[in-house]
């Protein structure tokens, strides 16, 4: 009787060990430096899509969904007056944005094709929105004009045609405190990048 018992408390043991999942590792947090939120890469026929982390001495490639992208109290500015900038809310109001130049307290958040070299056209779409506020990706000109590339308070999906071979930078702004998930699709490819607003 011992010893049957005895096998079915290893039997269970065993079981359970095979059942178990190791703890998922907690995300990363990024506060400034270099950051390629989109990264495309092209190999075999196949587009894939990750996040390029420039922050320390050497870039490394990660997942999204292992990273949490930091937007801070020093991210906080006023919304300038005029129709041009009604995107980002009523003048005057708050909104956080990680900008198009570089700010050493900051993300300086932008995308990657360089890595896609004979993939088709790519299209890069805004699908998913969830967060507190307004999401939107938008440059500024020489005279300051604004042009806004994604927008979640006007409707989604939003879609942008980027060439092969582009690095750039833009603004990403956040109209209020919280946490955002935005969904990105780059040819049929989708990732979810968290955005924490402070």
């Amino acid at each position: 009787m011992r010893a049957r018992l005895a096998a079915v408390a290893l039997t269970a043991a065993v079981a359970g060990s095979l059942l178990a999942t190791p703890a998922q590792a907690a995300p990363i947090t990024l506060s400034a430096g270099h950051v390629d939120v989109l990264d495309v890469d092209y190999a075999g026929g196949v587009v894939t899509l990750d996040l390029r982390d420039g922050t320390g001495s050497t870039p490394v490639d990660r997942n999204p969904a292992d990273v949490i992208l930091d937007v801070p109290a020093a991210a906080r500015t006023t919304v300038p007056s005029g129709t041009a900038w009604s995107f980002l809310g009523t003048a005057g109001s708050t909104v956080w944005v990680l900008p198009q130049s570089q700010n050493a307290n900051l993300l300086f958040a932008g995308w990657d094709t360089t890595g896609a070299t004979g993939a088709p056209a790519l299209t890069f779409r805004l699908t998913a929105v969830s967060g507190p506020g307004r999401f939107s990706v938008y440059t500024t000109g020489s005279f300051g004009t604004p042009t806004k590339l994604f927008d979640s308070g006007d409707g989604l999906p939003d879609s942008l045609a980027v060439p092969v071979g582009t690095h750039a930078h833009a603004n990403w702004a956040f109209s209020a405190a919280g946490t955002y998930a935005v969904t990105f699709d780059v040819n049929g490819v989708a990732a979810t990048y968290t955005f924490q607003v402070s």
